[in-house]
């Protein structure tokens, strides 16, 4: 049996694809969401779910929440003498989220989808399945939140071409993606995020007012990690989403002594702006990497439980001048669609054959050099070669020379994100490749080569000596060898460069001749089609290829009539 995961940093929930359809499972509690939350008592035993939670106010040195956050991270949080790491607390949550399904279901769960925010990186996704592992499963596949969130939502209208943004908002993270359903495919164009931003970032907005009400009489100047900074975090999750409904108070007791902040819209909308408006950012950038304008987007489709939040959807309709869609509730639509991919793992006769096409949502590069002067060089340039939202599996190849005469041999560092220095993003990998002496230009050619599993092959190619070398960038639980050489067979497929595959070999040959057939302004013409066409091979994305290609045919039928065939 293969159960779908929304692992959150708030809640998390299992669903299960049968009967035609995903539906949600409920807990031991009969509850359809569990609290991410872990707690340690006395007596060394620990508790997840909502009895954890519960405990967060009175033993927060013994409680742990939002420690998705962190995943990948060395970080550890403490709970009494014993310290875990972000993988081991979502391991207990996932746990017990299995054998809650286990019980639910009647027989043993053994395979899970988990979800992940689309902007997570490599370590946060190897972490997550190591989580998965460690709870006693086989994560059959790690699939991006808002993928899960279009496929709960457009599974039954796969053949109508539509286009979603995918606006997710939940505890701890913030994801945008741009999803395209059409003849069964349903494909991401972009992907971008904030992985320091979320409902709990809100929740601070309201401690904070309330400590800056109440500082003198709490006798401090800042709330910090103590007890009464928990309890203030209780109250704030509390009135935060009291005020989806209307005004509140939000209610504190402390040392026998009760303590009243009275809210409304506009005071929490006017202390937690700086945070609304690091949402635009994201959402533009999202649309701008899909080369798509906003009205070309038929649904605004909202998920998260923090996008409850009436400034939150406020925020939404003035950016596209429409209300968002909210048909499905918000903090279940990534489990029912992490069940329908499920579904698909386990071949369910109901539903029909479906392409789910990824993009990377980092930008994947290497270390360089740039020259200032004649002895002068600065370091550390980060030079993508997979740049973000490329639709995976992709292979793309970049030239680079080396800089100084008789240079042995080139260190070169995998980085991905998005900074122009490498040291502002993460280093995934390195490689040290022998070059011919000889005076600087000696070139090298690097290839990556990134599959939806992870995989990432760098191929380097010096053509002066056909040195060639190869570096495997994957995650060691890599289910086995032969689902590695699978994957890596179907890399290898994609290492042709564009120029070289026939039909675009075919449409460069007709135009030279074209070019060689005419004289004047049409042979100038006929030049100006052809670096058009070969800046479109340069960018190796195969949409943007196709679709020059057509244009460029298309062109020449106008100058010579029809091809010959």
């Amino acid at each position: 049996m293969i159960i779908g995961i929304d692992l959150g940093t708030t809640n998390s929930a299992v669903a299960v694809f049968r009967d035609g359809k995903p539906e949600l499972l409920t807990n031991r509690l009969g509850h359809r969401l569990t609290p991410s939350a872990v707690s340690l008592t006395d007596d060394g035993d620990f508790l997840v779910g909502l009895p954890a939670r519960e405990r967060m106010a009175t033993h927060p040195d013994r409680t742990a929440t939002s420690f998705k956050r962190y995943m990948g991270s060395e970080r550890l949080t403490k709970l009494g003498k014993k310290s875990f790491s972000p993988e081991e607390l979502s391991a207990m949550v996932l746990r017990q989220l299995k054998e809650d399904a286990e019980a639910a279901l009647g027989e043993e769960v053994t395979e899970a989808v988990i979800t992940v925010p689309a902007y997570f990186n490599d370590k946060q996704r190897k972490a997550t399945k190591r989580a998965g592992q460690l709870a006693g499963l086989n994560v059959e596949r790690l699939i991006n939140e808002p993928t899960a969130a279009a496929m709960a939502y457009g599974i039954h209208q796969l053949d109508a071409e539509s286009r979603y943004l995918v606006f997710d908002l939940g505890g701890g993270t913030f994801d945008v993606s741009v999803v395209e359903i059409f003849e069964g495919i349903i494909e991401v164009r972009s992907s971008t995020g904030d992985n320091r931003l979320g409902g709990d970032d809100f929740n601070e907005v309201l401690v904070a007012l309330a400590n800056e009400k109440f500082a003198e009489a709490w006798k401090a100047k800042a709330i910090g990690e103590t007890p009464l900074h928990a309890k203030v975090l209780e109250a704030a999750e509390r009135a935060r989403r009291a005020l989806s409904e209307g005004p509140t108070d939000m209610t504190i007791v402390w040392k026998d002594e009760q303590y009243v902040l009275p809210l409304d819209q506009d005071l929490f909308e006017q202390a937690a702006e700086p945070l609304v408006k690091r949402l635009r950012e994201p959402v533009l950038r999202a649309v701008k990497d899909a080369k798509l304008a906003a009205a070309e987007l038929d649904e605004i489709i909202l998920i998260g439980g923090a996008t409850r939040m009436p400034l939150v959807r406020r925020a939404v309709t003035r950016m596209f001048g429409r209300f968002p869609n909210s048909n499905v509730d918000p903090d279940e639509a990534v489990a029912l669609g992490a069940a329908v991919q499920a579904g698909l793992k386990s071949r369910d006769g109901a539903l029909k054959e479906v392409v789910v096409t990824d993009v990377c949502p980092y930008s994947l590069g290497i270390n360089t050099s740039r020259q200032l002067s004649a002895n002068q060089y600065e370091d550390g340039i980060f030079s993508p070669i997979i740049e973000r939202s490329t639709v995976i599996p992709a292979s793309r190849v970049e030239s680079y020379e080396t800089m100084r005469d008789n240079q042995k041999e080139i260190h070169v560092g995998i980085y991905q994100g998005e900074a122009r220095k490498v040291s502002d993003n993460i280093m995934i990998g390195e490689a040290v490749v022998p070059m011919p002496r000889g005076p600087a230009g000696q070139r090298v050619d690097v290839r990556f080569s990134y599959d939806v599993s992870g995989l990432l092959e760098v191929d380097f190619h010096v053509p002066a000596t056909d040195h060639r070398q190869q570096l495997i960038i994957h995650d060691s639980e890599f289910e086995d060898e032969a689902d590695l050489e699978k994957t890596r067979a179907k890399l290898a497929k994609l290492k042709i460069h564009p120029a070289e595959e026939s039909e675009n070999k075919a449409a460069l040959a007709r135009g030279e001749r074209c070019y060689e057939n005419h004289l004047g302004h049409v042979r100038e013409q006929v030049g100006f089609l052809l670096d058009q066409f070969a800046a479109a091979l340069k960018s190796q994305d195969p949409r943007i290829i196709e679709e020059a290609r057509v244009q460029f045919l298309a062109a020449l039928d106008q100058i010579e009539g029809d091809s010959f065939l």
